[in-house]
């Protein structure tokens, strides 16, 4: 039997599948990872959100950012990846999907909304760190393309808006973190697929899977820190070995 027949196994007998994702989910769709070369982390120091809360200067470095990361976001469409997983949840098979990415294409490619728990956040909107109101991105980025104008928003006059992320200092959303604890918990298989699942909190929901009786597998390019931990590893290209275990091919 084959890792991918194992897999396809392991899915059919499942009821109550989570889906854990990180950014090598969406690399297929030309979203480079954050670490890998030429990613942002290579190219940029990160701005810490104390940082874009104390300086206009860091709030428009924000924005620069934010305009170059687009150009490669805003043409991205779901890979064969994203569609197997929309495929599970559609089929009832999978019950949630929980991911580090930011940027909604488990969402585009037909997974609901209130079935994807965004423990980072998501790009592909503003929001008012004041009031919360949303803010479509377009409304914030074409004045700033303009003469580099700071948003404000619209509902409240606040001068602090940003795209809907979690920037390095920023608390992790308790709302997203309680729902991904509890449907983990109630998770009877635990596929992570796409992370290196060396990013804390959010890489410890596959041990607390495993830990609560879960079957845990690990689909990954490369090796990770938790693959000791999981009932079946495999290193291979997502979206191909994906589609193949549940019958998209």
């Amino acid at each position: 039997m084959t890792k991918v027949d194992r897999l396809r196994e392991l899915i059919s007998a499942a009821n109550r599948i989570v889906i854990f994702t990180g950014a090598g989910v969406s690399t297929e769709s030309g979203i480079p990872d954050f670490r890998s070369p030429g990613g942002v982390w290579d190219r940029y120091k990160p701005i810490y959100f104390d940082d874009f809360m104390s300086s206009r200067e860091s709030r428009r470095e924000t924005w620069r950012r934010k305009i170059e990361t687009d150009k490669t976001i805003t043409v991205a469409k779901p890979n064969r990846g994203h569609k197997a997983i929309a495929s599970l949840i559609s089929r009832g098979k999978a019950s949630a999907v929980i991911t580090q990415n930011i940027d909604g294409l488990h969402q585009i490619s037909g997974v609901p909304d209130e079935k994807v728990i965004e423990l980072h956040g998501n790009s592909t909107y503003c929001s008012c760190l004041d009031c919360g109101c949303r803010i479509a991105l377009q409304n914030v980025l074409e004045p700033f393309r303009r003469d580099e104008t700071l948003p404000e928003c619209p509902a409240c006059g606040s001068e602090y808006v940003k795209t809907a992320t979690i920037s390095f200092g920023q608390p992790m959303p308790e709302e997203q973190m309680r729902r991904a604890q509890e449907v983990t918990l109630a998770a009877d298989l635990f596929i992570a697929i796409g992370s290196s699942l060396v990013v804390y909190p959010a890489a410890g929901f596959p041990l607390m899977a495993k830990q609560n009786g879960a079957k845990l597998t690990i689909l990954n390019r490369e090796a990770t820190e938790l693959d000791q931990y999981a009932d079946l590893v495999l290193n291979a290209e997502i979206g191909p070995t994906l589609s193949a275990a549940v019958g998209l091919n």
